[in-house]
């Protein structure tokens, strides 16, 4: 096979007939033009979770449902999920918080990503968290889809949470109010 020299480096190409042309090609160009996307490395999952605050008097709550699948089931978390693949992460937040509470129009901001490897017991992912502000007492939430309940509870008496939930919890908190 022919080698070309960037000047430090040397790398092996492919001469490629097209009708009466020779194109060097990289071998990496035609293994990857020819095949489905796969990968030698195992990747994260995408998800995404919404921290929504509301101030109440002197109290903050923030709005959490319980979850009704594995794994936590019946456990208080975050709304969240999977990113998709056509979504950006922003569409993606807006569309978990809708699914798992009914909400819109709510307004959210990117606020940290967290990625601890043992975060989540199906497997290595990697959460980008929202928050945003409404009034609990202006806006209807119900819970849906793998949601069994909402609620909107004080930030100074949090259940048990799931996930690392906790963690991004207590980080919002100090950061954000």
């Amino acid at each position: 096979m022919p080698e070309w020299s960037n000047g430090t480096v040397s790398k092996t190409v492919v001469l490629v007939t097209v009708p009466r042309v020779r194109i060097p090609v990289s071998p990496l160009i035609l293994l990857f033009s020819t095949m489905p996307f796969t990968y030698e490395y195992p990747r994260p999952a995408v998800t995404v979770d919404v921290i929504l605050f509301s101030r109440k008097l002197e109290d903050i709550k923030t709005l959490l449902i319980q979850r009704k699948n594995d794994p936590f089931i019946n456990m208080w978390a975050l709304p969240g999920g999977f990113v998709e693949m056509d979504e950006t992460l922003e569409q993606s937040a807006l569309r978990e918080l809708y699914e798992e509470t009914g909400l819109t129009r709510i307004k959210i901001t990117q606020f940290q990503t967290f990625g601890d490897p043992d975060r989540d017991p199906r497997g290595r992912s990697v959460s980008v968290v929202f928050y945003g502000f409404a009034d609990c007492d202006t806006v209807y939430a119900k819970a849906g889809d793998d949601a069994k309940n909402l609620e909107w509870i004080s930030v100074n008496k949090l259940p048990l949470l799931a996930f690392d939930h906790e963690k991004i919890l207590s980080m919002a908190i100090k950061e954000l109010l």
